[in-house]
Order: C-alpha cells, then structure tokens, then sequence
C-alpha cells in the first residue's frame, strides 16, 4: 500500500513539474512573441518615428526664414519686398547651464528686445531646445545680442538671418497687396491669396548636442539654404494707381464723402485691372493702426474687437467686397439689350412721361422737361421712363437672361479675397424689371460693373478680370502666366460701336460732362443712387476713353458725399475726368482738339518773362500776347525804366487780357489785397470779380464756380492767379 501511495506521489510530483514547465515555456513563448511584435512595431513599423526622435535628441535645429517673393507692378516697379533681418533665438536649457541669474539676463535681453521681461523670462524657463525671443530685428540690434553673449560667455543665444517684409509706397494699392503676419503668412490681397507661391521654403541650420542638450565639442555645424518665394508681376500700373489714389483722396476731401470711396480701371482689350482703389485704406507696413474715427489712447489693434473693426473699414475692399445699386450707369445696359434685340435704335421716339407699373408712378429725374425725343437724346438726358420703356419691350425673362449673360449673377473670378457677389431678384416681376432697367433696386459690384462696361465698349466680349500677369523665380525665369480670358460674348461688334458713339455724347452734351477732357474722347453715364438709409446717396460715373478705340474704362463710386451735391454728374464724373486725362497722357494717347477745344484754350496765354525790360519794352511784349502791363504803384514814371519785378511770375497761364503786376523799384513794398469769394458764380462773372479785386483767374472745367485755390479772405499780392474749379450743376 505505501508502495503504490508512493508511486502516486511521484507521478503527481512528475505532473505538476510537468504542467510547471509547459506554463513556463508557454510563458516564455507568449513573452517572446510579444518582444518580437514589441520589436517589429518600433523597428518596422515606428522605425522612422524613433529615427526621427533619436535625430531630433542630438541634433538641435535652428529656421532660416526665407526670402518672400516680390510683388511687382505690370512695368517692374517693386510694390512689394523683403529686407535683410535678424532673429533671436535661445536654447533654454543650455543659456541656464552657463547663466545662473536668468532674472538679470531676462531684464538685459527684454531691455535690448524692447520686451516684455515676464515673456523672456518664460521662454529661458522652458524645458526645451529652442526657442524664438523676437524676429525682424535689425542688425545694430543683433550686434548688441552678440557683445551680451561674449561679455557674459552665454551659451545657447543664436543670431540667426530673417527677413521684413517691407512696402515702399505705404498705403498704395494697399488692398490689393495685402499684408502679412508675424508667421509670415499671408493675411489679405496677393499676399493671402499667392502666399504658398511667395512664400518659399524654410533652411535649417542642425548642430549636434548631447543628452544634456548641450553643443558636441568640435562639431561643425550644417546648414540647409532656403529657397525663396516666386516673384509676382501684377497688371496694376503704379502710376495710374496714384493717379486714381490722389483723385479720390481729393474728391473725399472737397465732397465730404462720409462713407469712403472706390474706383477702378480696366484695359477693356484683355480685362486687365490697371488700377484699384478702396478708401478707407491703410499702410500694410503697419496695417493694425488706428483707423480714422477711433481713439488712439485705446486702441491696441490685436483683440478681436479691433480686428472685426479693421476688417469693416480699412481692410475691406470696397470695390471687390461690397455691393451697391449702381443707379444710372447701368442704363448702358440697358441700351445695349434694346439696342441688341432691336426694340429700339438711336432715333426711336420716346418720352419722358410718368409711366404706372404695378400701381407704381415711375417719373424721370427732371419731370416733363423732356419731352417726346429721340433714344438718343433720352441717353444724353438720363431720362428713367425711356428706360422703363425698353426693358418692357424686351419683357421680363430676356431682360433677366441679359442680367445673367452680363455676368452679374455671378463672381467675376479676381484673384482677390472676399468677392462679393451682389443681390439681384430670385423671382422677378415687372415693377422689379421697371426699376432695374435704370440702375434701382438691385446690387451688384463695382468690379462687376467695370467688367460689363468693358464688354460694352470692346466689341462685346465678357472677360474675366485679371490681376496677375505672371509668376517669376528668382533669377527672372517665368515660372507660370496668367491668360487673358474670354468668358463669353455678351453683344455683337456693331451694338458695341453703337453704345461708344452714344456714351460719347453723354460727356459731350448731357449730364456727364464735367467729365469732359479737351483734347480726349471721353464717354461714360453718370449715377445717382439713393440708399435705404435716408440722405445718403451713392454718387458714381462709368466710363470710357477713347471712344473710337477704348484703352481704359474707368469708375468712380463715392459713397455718401455731404458737401451740398450728390449727384453723380456734379460729383463723380469730375474725378473720373481727371483720372481719363491724366492717365491717357501718361499713356501717350495723342490729343485731338475740337474747334472748340481750341477756342477755350485761346482763352489762356503764357506770361513772358519782362524782369530787366524797360516798362515800355514789357508793355509791348505783353499786348503781342494779348496781356495788359499794370503798374503796382500808380506813380509817374518814365517808360525807359526797368521791371525789377512782375506778378504772376513767368511761365505760368493766365486768362487772356488779364493783367501783369511790375514793379520797377526794388524797395517798393508788394501789394497785398483780400481774395474775394467767387463761390456758384459762372466763367464770366468769377473772372470779372477776381480782375476788378486786381487778381487773375485761371478757368477750370465748365458750369459754376465750385472751388477756388485761395480760399476767400485771404491776402495775396495783387496779380496772383486765383484757380477756380467750374462744374455743372444742373447734371444727375
């Protein structure tokens, strides 16, 4: 019996060893595969992961930030470019290693980086590598980076090249270029919307370190250059951006625009954008400044609250972002859908009577002065019911399907950021019709206006507007164009030299022409819109130049001007004026002088020079160019003495027969007189005042007196040139 216990135990005993020894082998096995699948996932399938760390624990990395394109204009005026910088970075763990008394180093390096001492201080506590203190700054600032570093033998402080972004026109075409942030990424215009293009590609500077993050003794550092951005050569012509800049600017002042102004022009040959304006605008060097109206003791320009405020005013580009009712400078529209569809031509007889819609009474601008006459008369008169009458021959649906074919149900497609897309009716009926045919209650843009306009007038084909031109590396190489693009035909060659022959007279005869430039041949509609809010209008002019043969087509829109007129003829069109004569001369656009062009400019001579002629000589060199000879001081005199002095000084024009001031002693005191107000008078009046009061006047425009040069009370010696602005006031 204990025999047969006795082998029982020792099978149990066998047993058990046995069940031991399989566990552990099992366990080892288990074990085994999970190291071995432990051991795929770091080597196979974390491998580059762990590479990654393992390269980054003992190489420490420093950016070179490189070189943003340039943004140029059409002619390769820099518009835009950086400038040479430097950056200041530290690596925390190692400036404690070798400095103690990180208090004293955070007040030195805040002091020099003119920053906050709690912001360095918090960057040198961190437990890592690399950190950024500030970029951008110059180099006498990163000199005395670098005497610090030496004078205290700190370790882990890196002066390392950057770059700032630099433009050097400030506010111009501010809009279009845009801006950027601290990142170095694009924030509006060209700068957002090429930023990868621009942009570039970072360097890298990598030195290997230790555990402790310290440098390896005797270790060379690598460095990666940085590629930098492509170049980009805009269709924007510096020139006539300041041309159309100095306008506005001037047209806000003297009108009292309260609500900022836009105006734009396009090549209607290829939909080419040579100008661009918004105001109110801003300096992309310091886009985040105040903006007019707010207190500067307050503001800080980097809460929410500021940038909402500077996203509303003088980052937003109104001739892009914001819609309007374009009042009558879409009746240009609207005859060429009549003019198209034959419904009417030129002599078609029209009238300027009340005409009922919908229970609604629709009168022309100026009732029942009109007339029966014919459409082109109706044109030049801008007279809304004629207008009515050809949208309800057309009918709703093909009124509606121009709309769309125009292009005005959709974006145009500029490279720009935040285009709008306007408001016209979903489901239209007639009295939307009636009011849509002169410019009312609908919205689109000003660049959808422009670009209709173009159309119009280039034989009728739709084209997308373009902004760039093309894209350049470095070294010139053209990398990518941007084409001219046709988007469709809107009317036929013979509507469109049609509308250019009409549009002409408008400027010529009808209520654009304070928008009339002698020698040049200017066509366009004026617009009068009224808002919702009461007493604020939207005063605009579209135009085009020259009529025969258009390089440009411009337009002007102010909105809510408060200086006594707001109508787009007395208003707008003299700015868009200004802006057709001064950028086709620039252009070379040779002037052709009507007769009576040159009849108005015989009105004017040139001052000869008289100083050191005896008053007899000087008499008669002045009466050979129509000019009058006035002593300053009525004293008996013989006719052999000599002019010491005259007024106006040579080489300026004066208005025919005024007179020349001569002094003929040079201790005779000049004589000051009071400048009188000459303010609503016509040509003939303002001229005779200013001569009886012992001035001269130099005429501008045609109309009324609506700005002179010297303001009224003013002393001035007598003979000086009073410059008087004239303008139409009977224009819409």
């Amino acid at each position: 019996m204990d025999v047969i216990g006795g082998k029982i135990r020792v099978k149990s005993l066998k047993y058990i060893l046995k069940s031991r020894m399989l566990f552990l082998l099992m366990s080892f096995t288990v074990a085994l595969f999970i190291l071995m699948v432990r051991l795929f996932w770091i080597q196979i399938i974390k491998g580059d992961w762990y590479k990654q760390k393992a390269f980054e624990q003992h190489n420490s990395e420093r950016i070179i930030t490189p070189a943003r394109g340039n943004i140029y204009d059409r002619n390769g005026k820099q518009l835009a470019f950086s400038i040479q910088a430097e950056r200041i970075s530290i690596n925390p763990i190692e400036v404690r290693r070798t400095y103690e008394d990180i208090e004293e180093l955070s007040s030195r390096l805040s002091e020099i980086l003119d920053m906050e001492k709690e912001k360095v201080l918090e960057k040198i506590k961190k437990n890592n590598r690399y950190e950024t203190l500030k970029r951008r700054v110059q180099k006498e600032v990163g000199d005395q980076i670098r005497i610090l570093r030496t004078e205290k033998k700190i370790g882990g402080i890196n002066i390392d090249e950057d770059s700032m972004r630099f433009y050097p026109n400030r506010n111009l075409a501010g809009h279009v270029i845009g801006f950027i942030g601290d990142d170095d990424q694009g924030l509006s215009g060209i700068e957002l919307v090429l930023d990868q293009e621009l942009k570039g590609i970072e360097g890298k500077i990598l030195s290997e370190v230790d555990v402790l993050g310290r440098p390896v003794p005797f270790y060379e550092e690598r460095r990666r250059n940085p590629i930098p951005g492509l170049d980009v050569v805009l269709t924007i012509d510096e020139t006539i951006q300041y041309f159309v800049e100095k306008e506005l600017y001037r047209a806000i002042e003297d009108d009292k625009v309260m609500n900022g102004a836009s105006a734009i022009v396009m090549d209607p040959r290829n939909g080419d954008i040579l100008a661009m304006v918004s105001k109110p605008d801003f300096d992309p060097n310091n886009p985040r400044a105040v903006p007019p109206g707010y207190d500067s003791e307050t503001w800080l320009g980097n809460t929410q609250k500021d940038i909402n405020i500077l996203s509303q005013t003088v980052w937003r580009n109104k001739a892009v972002q914001d819609s309007y009712e374009p009042g009558s400078t879409f009746k240009a529209i609207t005859t060429a859908m009549g003019l198209e569809e034959r419904v009417v031509d030129r002599m078609t007889s029209v009238s300027d009577f009340t005409v009922r819609v919908s229970g609604h009474n629709i009168n022309c601008w100026k009732p029942n002065a009109h007339g029966v006459q014919p459409f082109y008369r109706a044109v030049y008169t801008s007279c809304n019911p004629a207008f009515v009458e050809v949208a309800q021959r057309l009918g709703v649906a093909k009124f509606y399907q121009y709309m769309k074919t125009f292009g005005f149900y959709e974006k145009t497609g500029i490279i720009l950021p935040g285009e709008a897309i306007g408001n016209i009716h979903a489901k239209p009926m007639e009295i939307d019709m009636a009011t849509a045919s002169f410019g009312q209650r609908f919205q689109i843009t000003p660049l959808q206006l422009v670009s209709s306009y173009a159309a119009l007038v280039n034989g009728g084909n739709l084209m997308k507007p373009r902004l760039v031109r093309e894209l350049r590396d470095s070294h010139g190489t053209v990398v990518k164009s941007f084409e001219t693009d046709t988007i469709r035909t809107v009317i036929s060659t013979e509507t469109s030299d049609t509308i250019r022959n009409m549009f002409e007279g408008v400027v010529s005869e009808g209520t654009g022409k304070n928008a009339y430039v002698k020698g040049y041949r200017v066509a366009g509609k004026t617009g009068t819109s009224e808002t919702l809010e009461e007493g604020r209008y939207i005063a605009s002019f579209a135009g085009f130049a020259p009529a025969d043969n258009p390089m440009i087509v411009v337009l002007v829109v102010l909105d809510n001007p408060q200086g006594g007129a707001y109508y787009g003829g007395t208003v707008a069109a003299p700015v868009a004026g200004r802006i057709f004569e001064q950028t086709l001369n620039y252009l070379g656009v040779e002037r052709i002088y009507t007769e009576e062009d040159r009849k108005n400019m015989a009105a004017e001579v040139y001052v000869p020079d008289i100083r050191q002629k005896t008053l007899s000589e000087a008499k008669k060199i002045l009466t050979e160019v129509g000019l009058n000879m006035k002593l300053a001081h009525e004293k008996e005199q013989a006719m052999d003495e000599v002019v010491i002095h005259q007024m106006p000084m040579p080489g300026v024009f004066v208005a025919k027969d005024s007179a020349v001031i001569v002094y003929k002693d040079e201790n005779e005191d000049e004589v000051l007189l009071e400048v009188p107000d000459v303010f609503g008078y016509s040509i003939q009046d303002a001229s005779y005042i200013l001569k009886t009061n012992g001035f001269n006047i130099r005429v501008f425009g045609v109309g009324n007196a609506f700005k002179q040069s010297v303001e009224a009370g003013a002393d001035l010696p007598k003979g000086s040139i009073i410059e008087v602005e004239f303008k139409s006031l009977d224009t819409h």
